[in-house]
């Protein structure tokens, strides 16, 4: 129940810890903490289920990608079949063969300046390709390291505030002090509420992302032994 006691409002009884009632007696700047907090959390988990999903696809698309140029008998055909497919791996096969066509488009090719530049050209579409794939992955570091420290600030000023309106009433029983500092803590619970999820999402998804570049450059390295091959058959 809500019992005013010298122009401050007290609430008692089980329904004064609900989430609602905590945020409805809560201080106006606390109030705004929370909104925020709320609205971080549910940008994470919007960046934890549309990113994860694009993370497993590519993951998936790229395995398989490496998997038919295993088995294809002819690379330019290959290439003119699946190089311009919308996959990591096909675009980082794609760079190799533009770089392939034009290192030995001339009448002299220098085995080791084409070497070095197939690599540096499916390395750079490799990189490029992780830049893409981790987009948003910032923001969720962000949320992560720093709503702890906006929930703490919604804390302190809420526990000031009431610090300070107790002190007007002049009544330091429990029952008057308990309400506000629960609305404050409440500010603390919804930081690590947004946090946890965006540390946990951030550190899962670097791990995709660092198995994605692994297999990117596995399969670079690959081809680029296939080339280099070439090269030496056509010498």
């Amino acid at each position: 129940m809500i019992q005013p006691m010298n122009g401050l409002t007290i609430t008692t009884g089980a329904s004064a810890l609900s989430p609602l009632t905590l945020f409805l007696h809560a201080d106006i700047v606390v109030k705004v903490v929370m909104i925020g907090l709320l609205l971080a959390s549910l940008l994470t988990w919007t960046i934890i289920i549309g990113r994860g999903g694009i993370l497993r696809r590519a993951a998936r698309d790229d395995e398989q990608f490496a998997k038919d140029f295993g088995q294809a008998p002819d690379v330019d055909r290959f290439y003119e079949q699946r190089g311009k497919g919308d996959v990591a791996a096909a675009r980082v096969f794609a760079a190799g063969i533009i770089e392939w066509r034009r290192s030995t488009s001339g009448k002299r090719v220098d085995r080791d300046a084409t070497r070095a530049r197939l690599a540096q050209a499916m390395q750079s579409a490799a990189a490029a390709e992780i830049d893409r794939l981790s987009d948003r992955l910032n923001v969720l570091a962000t949320i992560g390291s720093v709503s702890p420290f906006v929930g703490l600030f919604g804390t302190v000023w809420g526990i000031m505030r009431s610090f300070a309106d107790i002190a007007a009433s002049q009544n330091t029983s429990f029952g008057a002090v308990a309400p506000g500092i629960a609305e404050a803590l409440f500010a603390t619970a919804l930081g690590l509420f947004a946090a946890i999820p965006a540390v946990i999402g951030y550190n899962r998804m670097t791990h995709h992302l660092d198995r994605i570049e692994a297999s990117l450059n596995r399969f670079a390295d690959s081809f680029h032994a296939t080339l280099s091959r070439e090269l030496d058959e056509e010498a």
